[in-house]
């Protein structure tokens, strides 16, 4: 007798996502299904998504296809209507065990109304060589061209006690990189007694997790790094030096009409700070091109942000108007403007890259191996390809040999 087909999670948009997608994998466990867990962050991928089922069904006919996460969330109905769909969960719902088994076409529970966050059930990440934690979720923020409010809820954190268990069970597991993740990462703690922020939370980790050998931060808001997260950040050997920010711009009228809190010159300066004091830290970014009412003038000064605040590991967006959002009701930029300026910071993007990358060449570095074992990302993110096969999951000291736009490669030293 064969055995039944695995469940599979296709997992599309942020780490966050990521992380719950191990949840839901252990949750779905022996049964013949595929579940999608969606993105909406932008327009694009949403249809990423509906591609994704469409996919799915073609390739697993027999399979449950169940839709979550956000899209799911905001535009549950639309989903529903999928001939290829047979279930709609949403987000409140798809980390309880109780909505996999409710027999209920579409779960979609008020999100709005959502005031807690836990830590997820996946003992590991097996696909995986670093592990994804969930430490907040939600955001009270409104920036202009965001739905995922909508999608996610209020802004809420998981205990400090919780996270350090978490954490400290996946290492014993044998996982040597955690990644902390989060909607909206920075703004951590306020909801919890004594009202502890991100650093307080790291500090926790580092002290009661000796074990852990590498931490890595998602995205973080500038305007949020205090005194003590920027600390940690600059000489803390243990958190890699790879610094992701929320930056979205770097026009002032563009930032104020994203309603951002934080100006260009702000950012420029928070770059400057953490270079000096880490020079080895490389800079990540998002950046969306072609935002309403954005000019000539003013998308010059967001392609100029990518030298300014030495953006490596760029993340462009064209603006994707978002139904309900502010932005979408103001005065659009034409779309094929939006795409051509998005292959410009593409562009500019790749051409720092390729010139950071080269620095690199000849240098000492530890890597994480990635499945299958010919590759991984050394602590500032790049991307390295080995000469020779390693084990994936193991951390190995190599020596940089060459570089190309996208990825160095390497030789690894013999112990």
């Amino acid at each position: 007798m064969s055995p039944a087909p695995a469940p599979e999670v296709i997992s599309l948009g942020c780490r966050l996502n990521i992380a719950e997608s191990e949840t839901i994998r252990a949750l779905v466990a022996g049964r013949d299904m595929v579940v999608v867990n969606s993105c909406a962050v932008t327009n694009a991928a949403v249809k990423a998504t509906r591609v994704a089922i469409r996919r799915a069904k073609r390739d697993r006919p027999e399979a449950q296809i169940v839709v979550t996460g956000c899209a799911a969330q905001i535009d549950p109905t639309s989903f529903a209507a999928m001939p290829e769909v047979d279930r709609v969960i949403g987000n409140a719902d798809k980390l309880t065990s109780a909505a996999w088994d409710a027999p209920a076409p579409v779960l979609v529970s008020d999100i709005m109304q959502v005031r807690e966050t836990a830590p997820h059930l996946a003992a590991s990440f097996s696909a995986h060589a670093r592990a994804f934690v969930e430490v907040q979720n939600g955001c009270d923020h409104r920036c202009t061209f965001c739905a995922i409010p909508f999608g996610r809820g209020p802004s809420r954190s998981v205990p400090a006690g919780a996270v350090v268990e978490r954490i400290a069970g996946l290492v014993d597991a044998g996982h040597r990189e955690i990644v902390l993740t989060g909607v909206d990462l920075t703004s951590y703690g306020p909801d919890l007694p004594g009202a502890p922020t991100l650093g307080h939370l790291v500090e926790r980790i580092l002290h009661h997790v000796p074990k852990l050998e590498r931490l890595r931060l998602s995205s973080l808001d500038g305007i949020e790094i205090d005194d003590r997260l920027f600390a940690l950040l600059t000489t803390e050997r243990r958190i890699l030096p790879h610094v992701h920010l929320s930056l979205q711009a770097g026009d002032d009228m563009i930032l104020k009409r994203m309603k951002r809190r934080h100006s260009r010159a702000e950012s420029v300066a928070l770059v400057d700070r953490l270079k000096t004091a880490r020079p080895d830290i490389a800079i990540g970014a998002d950046l969306i091109a072609g935002f309403p009412t954005e000019d000539a003038a003013m998308f010059a000064n967001t392609r100029a942000l990518i030298d300014d605040c030495h953006i490596v590991h760029p993340h462009i967006f064209p603006y994707s108007p978002r139904a309900g959002t502010p932005a979408a009701r103001m005065p659009q930029v034409d779309p094929e403007i939006r795409r051509a300026r998005a292959a410009i910071l593409r562009q500019a993007g790749e051409t720092a890259r390729a010139r950071w990358l080269q620095t690199l060449v000849g240098t000492r570095q530890d890597l994480l191996v990635e499945r299958p074992g010919d590759r991984g990302h050394i602590g500032n993110f790049a991307e390295v390809l080995l000469d020779e096969p390693a084990i994936p999951g193991d951390i190995v000291r190599i020596t940089i040999t060459g570089a190309n736009n996208d990825r160095l490669r390497a030789t690894r030293e013999l112990t």
